[in-house]
């Protein structure tokens, strides 16, 4: 039984101590992820006994960092979701009263060690400090269980993960005591599948230089134990050659793994040049070979396959090059000795339309020194279209490349088209109107472009090579344009302001002093050829921006028109705005000393007259019992007689008046009596 973990710091003095005495480093085929079990989802796998053993310690989440959760005396299995689902497991110790922890990994496309080192991958786990079977069901804690007292927590199942097809799962199955007894594994429960459906079957035979060794290829993995050995060494294989037998199967695969999907078969006697057949019998031990579902791939299977004896090879093609290529691939019909592949690229040459120098050449993905592709560097990405040729020849070396076979390739040439790069540059011309403008896009086709994608303001999609389409006068509009010409595209795109549209406006002061100038702004847009203001009937311009304007002292209040006319002649365009100004009698601030609120449209409010150049008015007005009935920082908002919509009594009423003149800056404080009359 298991008590609350001990901190990892401590472990690590502890481990030390103990290290040659107790646990060694996991070495056993399964005990590390990158040889962990394959699993087959209806399996029941039987461990009957754990090496002791113990390498790295784990992440949890939400379980202390500093408890010492590691893989101790582990065993890994792997398995892949074909079916999207819920994934239900039990692991059944031998004895009961032993504990075993576990969790799992997603490690789609990531480097099975990945598990020690990335956070972000757990799945879940199960980590309880009680012993007996533990897993995933539907009846488990939605949570990782960390270390605990088996004492007081039991929840050794946790909820069933959901899966996704297609992903790569890692499961680690844990010993937390030395005590190594043994489990079960199973999977069921969930609705995930995990069992591959393919059925195993013989893919291709590839026979080597000599005719006597085979490379015999499976549709999907199958189990190294299901290989015949001692006496019945390679008694699954035979081959239509009469005279000719199997001597050895063997995979390399095996060595540290527990499954293979490629094969090493040898034969006695070099085989005659012609097509041949391998077939696949019943071994010595009962079976053909199957997959880790036990399932057999049929007996008499056989692959047809040819043997030629080796001859020099040409190669067999360039790779499609794409847009603006600055890499080459050329491919072979056998693998070439990488070694023999002058790294300068000096055993290759590109001619063409535009120069092409090769600044270096490798094997692509050299698997044991051997590639069947030859990938080429380009000084410059290749711009211009047409045909150009791959001369193979002779390089700096002294030699040209070898084959697998050790057969150096003739001096040859192979063919590739590339195509031009395009340009999506495009040109538009305008035709400018009083409201709106019509603006006509072409674009050249160059360079054999044949798709073409308009996007007006993102909303309209246009796929003419040409197009017009009228925007507001007075407008910002984003332009873009997709080329291609089946290889290479291009992007352009750009803001289009238009400001031709006459719109008339101009700002002013409502109210003047008699005494003060009226100036005038002008905040007309658009283009503009004449501007023409009347001032009332005291004056004009023709100016953009007219002088400050003097109204006659009259002694009475009187209100202009102001009027602005904007036109562009060679458009025949014309806009117009008119505002009115109120010149006042005077601008003597007072605050009269009756009014009658009766709606007569006379005297109807209180407010201090003509305070236009009163900055920063403080005015309020207060009741004979000193009760505030109105205040107001705006000279212009006026006291009807009524607080909170009622009518006020007739009476005396106290104002007071604060306010600095916007001429002197003087600051004044007034105050005084009103009579409301009713």
């Amino acid at each position: 039984m298991k008590a609350v973990r001990i901190p990892f710091v401590l472990f690590v003095f502890v481990a030390l101590l103990t290290a040659h005495s107790a646990h060694s480093q996991c070495t056993a085929l399964g005990q590390n992820p990158s040889t962990a079990f394959p699993v087959c989802g209806t399996t029941v796998f039987q461990q009957t006994s754990v090496p002791l053993c113990s390498s790295h310690s784990l992440y949890v989440p939400g379980c202390p960092d500093g408890a010492a959760y590691e893989n101790r005396n582990p065993y890994w299995y792997k398995f892949t979701c074909y079916t999207a689902g819920s994934l239900g497991f039990t692991i059944t110790p031998s004895i009961l009263a032993d504990d075993y922890d576990w969790q799992l990994y997603d490690i789609t496309g990531l480097d099975p060690d990945d598990v020690y080192t990335n956070r972000n991958i757990v799945v879940t786990g199960n980590w309880s400090g009680s012993s007996g079977p533990t897993g995933a069901s539907s009846t488990g804690v939605n949570f990782i269980q960390c270390a605990s007292d088996p004492a007081t927590n039991v929840n050794t199942f946790s909820s069933m993960p959901n899966l996704v097809a297609g992903h790569e799962y890692l499961l680690l199955v844990s010993h937390y005591t030395n005590s190594q007894s043994g489990y079960s594994l199973s999977f069921s429960g969930g609705t995930a599948v995990i069992t591959d459906p393919k059925e195993p079957h013989l893919s291709k035979v590839i026979p080597d230089c000599d005719g006597r060794t085979l490379t015999v290829i499976m549709n999907k993995k199958l189990r190294c134990t299901s290989l015949s050995a001692g006496a019945g060494l390679g008694s699954e294989f035979s081959v239509s050659a009469p005279g000719n037998t199997v001597t050895s199967v063997t995979s390399a695969q095996c060595i540290n793994g527990f499954d293979f999907d490629t094969l090493t078969v040898t034969l006695a006697n070099p085989l005659p040049p012609g097509d041949h057949q391998l077939v696949i019998n019943n071994g010595t031990d009962g079976n053909t070979l199957t997959d880790i579902c036990n399932r057999s791939i049929p007996q008499l299977e056989s692959v047809t396959f040819r043997y030629d004896p080796p001859v020099p090879i040409f190669a067999d093609s360039i790779g499609k090059t794409g847009c603006a290529p600055n890499q080459i691939k050329v491919y072979f019909p056998k693998r070439i000795e990488c070694s023999t592949i002058a790294p300068d690229g000096s055993d290759f040459t590109i001619t063409g339309p535009s120069p092409v120098a090769v600044t270096g050449a490798r094997g692509e993905n050299c698997s044991n020194g051997r590639s069947y592709v030859i990938l080429l560097q380009l000084s410059a990405p290749i711009e211009v279209g047409g045909n150009y040729t791959v001369l193979l020849k002779t390089g700096n070396d002294g030699g040209t490349i070898t084959d697998e076979c050790g057969l150096p390739s003739p001096t040859h040439t192979r063919n590739f088209q590339a195509a031009d790069v395009v340009s999506a540059t495009y040109n538009y011309t305008t035709q400018l109107g009083c409201r709106q403008n019509t603006l006509s896009f072409s674009h050249d086709g160059a360079n054999n472009v044949n798709s073409w994608n308009w996007s007006f303001n993102t909303i309209n999609t246009i796929t003419t090579q040409n197009h017009s389409i009228t925007f507001p006068a007075s407008s910002t509009n984003t332009v873009q344009l997709i080329v291609s010409n089946g290889v290479c595209s291009d992007t352009a795109s750009e803001t289009i302001v238009m400001d031709n549209e006459v719109k008339t406006s101009f700002t002013m002061a409502p109210i003047i002093c008699p005494e003060d100038l009226l100036e005038i702004k002008n905040t007309s847009a658009g283009l503009v050829d004449q501007w023409t203001w009347t001032f009332g009937n005291i004056g004009n311009s023709q100016l953009k921006d007219p002088a400050p304007v003097k109204f006659p002292e009259t002694n009475i209040e009187a209100t202009y028109v102001i009027k602005l006319v904007a036109q562009n002649n060679s458009l025949n365009c014309k806009d117009s705005t008119v505002q009115r100004v109120k010149v006042l009698n005077n601008c003597f601030i007072a605050v009269p000393s009756a009014f009658t609120p009766n709606n007569d449209g006379l005297n109807d409010f209180l407010y201090p007259n003509n305070a236009i150049k009163a900055e920063n008015l403080d005015f309020k007005i207060f009741n004979r019992w000193g009760q505030l009935v109105f205040h107001s920082k705006e000279w212009t908002r006026k006291w009807d007689g009524k607080v909170n919509g009622i009518e006020q009594g007739t009476g005396v009423y106290v104002w007071m008046l604060e306010y600095t003149h916007r001429d002197t800056k003087q600051k004044v404080f007034q105050k005084g009596t009103t009579t409301l009359i009713r």
